[in-house]
Formats: C-alpha cells, structure tokens, sequence
C-alpha cells in the first residue's frame, strides 16, 4: 500500500500562522473582528490543535486576543504602541545603515535602486502589497549587507505593530517624498557617508511615523 505522505504539526502551525498574518496585516481580517479556532480548522482543513498554535503566536505579538468559548479578536491598532514601534524601527534601521555603510558593494547599492523603481511603479498603480513589499526590499538591502542578524530579527517581531497602520492609511503617505529621501540614501551610500545615510534612514521612518499617525489622531 502507498503511503500518503503528511504534512508534520509544526509545518501546519506554520503555514496557518503566516497566513493568517498576512491576512491580519493587509486589513482582509478587519480589527475587531471575531473569529472561531473551529472555523479556521475548517476552512485550512485541519484540527484545532495547529489553528491554536497559530493563534497563540499571534497574541504574543499583539495581532489577536482570546475571548471565552473559543473566540478569537483581531486587535485593534494601537496607536502609542505604533508610535513608539516607529522610534525603535528607525533607530534598528539606521544602525543596519552605519553598519552596513563601508562595506556595501556596487551592487547592493544598484538592487536599492532597482528596489526605489520597483517602489515607484507600484505606487503609480496605487499598489499597496507592491508598494510595501519594494520599500521594505530596498531596506533590507541595508539590513543583509550590515552583517547582523540580530537586527533583522528584532525588526521582524516589532514590524507588526506598524504594518497595519501603514496600510490602513497608505492614501496619505507622500510616495515622492518617500522616492526622493531613498535617492539622497542611495547617495549617501555611494558616497560612504555613514553619519549622512544613518540620519537619512532615520528620518525616512520618522516622517512615515509623523505622517501616518498624525493623520490617525
């Protein structure tokens, strides 16, 4: 008889995580909505067991909350939490940037470019997943290239207190100020100026903070 071959637990707890996060994330699971472990067992095709996994996770990083009888809510953005996630994500990114700095290569630098094009042609079309997905490529050109794990993986965790927010109201970020303060980094990198791209990279969040927030109080 053949056997069927079948996908392991924490293979499932992990496919259903990253969806649901994705989900949560790009606002297709409004905050505030109620969801059931039984209904997502159902719909992923799965017993409870991985859903609750999946779902525990996702309460350690603030995304949902249990409620009694096996209810889960999304959580609603939370805007301080958000502000100060902005303070700590630009400070982790411009000391990826004065890392990164006198050793990045001509061609990390051309992918930041490609990255910024990438970034404008997806706001032109008002693509929001493009549009993130770009900017967050051509950062993460910075984060490789400064040879420090521990930095990336702060910034993964605490990214989720700001991802909703940033798409939740992308009509109001500037794209064009965005494209140009990534050109003056781009330069900046050309031209090893450590203290010149760290401040830019600094500022590049703070100002999406100031806008984004500003516009939510």
């Amino acid at each position: 008889m053949k056997t069927i071959k079948t996908i392991d637990r924490p293979v499932l707890r992990d496919q259903i995580y990253e969806s649901l996060k994705k989900a949560i994330i790009t606002l297709e699971l409004e905050p505030g909505k109620r969801i059931l472990d039984k209904d997502l067992a159902a719909e992923f095709g799965v017993s409870r067991t991985p859903v609750r996994e999946a779902l525990k996770r996702l309460e350690d990083e603030g995304l949902v909350e249990s409620l009694p009888g096996s209810q889960t809510r999304i959580t609603k953005i939370n805007l301080e939490e958000a502000r100060n996630a902005f303070t700590v994500v630009a400070a982790l990114n411009s000391l990826a940037a004065r890392l990164a700095i006198q050793q990045i290569s001509t061609e990390e630098i051309e992918r930041m470019e490609a990255k910024n094009c990438e970034l404008k042609k997806a706001l032109e079309e008002k693509d929001i997943i493009g549009a993130v997905e770009a900017d967050d490529q051509f950062h993460y050109v910075l984060l490789k290239s400064s040879n420090n794990p521990e930095i990336e993986i702060a910034l993964e965790r605490i990214m989720t207190k700001i991802r909703r927010l940033e798409f939740s109201k992308f009509s109001s970020v500037d794209g064009h100020l965005s494209l140009e303060q990534h050109r003056q980094i781009i330069a900046a990198c050309k031209a090893k100026n450590s203290n010149l791209a760290t401040a830019l990279v600094e500022e590049n969040w703070l100002s999406l903070s100031r806008v984004l927030i500003g516009e939510s109080e």
